[in-house]
């Protein structure tokens, strides 16, 4: 076992370590920094495989945008920040779901290549990668952008009350502000 392979396995570990604290935590904005730790995890991962790229752009996107936008809009809607009790669920059935596919993944995985060396292909370029994703995956990026800024939008009008409400009126007199809605006050 190599170096890389001892790091690409603690990597892995801190990965799944905080994947499972962040469905765990009752703590919204503490699973949103769990998340950030399982994402840089996973960029050190592609980092190890030499993937420099792709850590990259999981930093870039995912780290540095998805999950700062998904704290702004924690902060935004005025979500609570402290423990929720709604977020206490049993978690066994989420634990056997889970152990489920992980097992069935396992014994997939095992039956397919039966401890077999696989032939990796030739080392990508960034060129190439790029030639594919602005060729066949443009339509995808551009959905996932508007749609982020649709979540975003939605963030700031929730938080707001005093959108959607009518203005006051004058009433004529010295400065007397009217309410506009039936039995306001003044």
């Amino acid at each position: 076992m190599t170096g890389a392979d001892v790091l690409l396995l603690a990597l892995g570990a801190v990965a799944v370590g905080a994947g499972v604290l962040v469905v765990t935590t009752k703590h919204l904005v503490r699973a949103g920094l769990y998340l950030v730790v399982c994402l840089g995890a996973l960029a050190g991962d592609f980092l190890v495989l030499g993937a420099e790229l792709v850590a990259w752009v999981q930093v870039l996107i995912y780290v540095g945008a998805v999950v700062v936008l998904l704290l702004f809009a924690v902060m935004l809607t005025r979500a609570p920040i402290g423990a929720s009790d709604d977020l206490d669920r049993p978690g066994w059935p989420a634990a056997l779901i889970g152990g489920g596919a992980g097992l069935g993944l396992t014994v997939l995985l095992v039956d397919a290549y039966r401890w077999s060396t696989v032939t990796l292909p030739a080392a990508g370029t960034a060129e190439r990668l790029g030639e594919q994703i602005f060729q066949s995956w443009v339509l995808p990026f551009e959905v996932l952008s508007v749609l982020l800024l649709s979540a975003l939008v939605g963030a700031i009008v929730l938080s707001r009350p005093d959108i959607g409400r009518a203005a006051p009126q004058r009433d004529g007199t010295a400065g007397d502000l009217v309410d506009s809605e039936p039995g306001g006050r003044r």
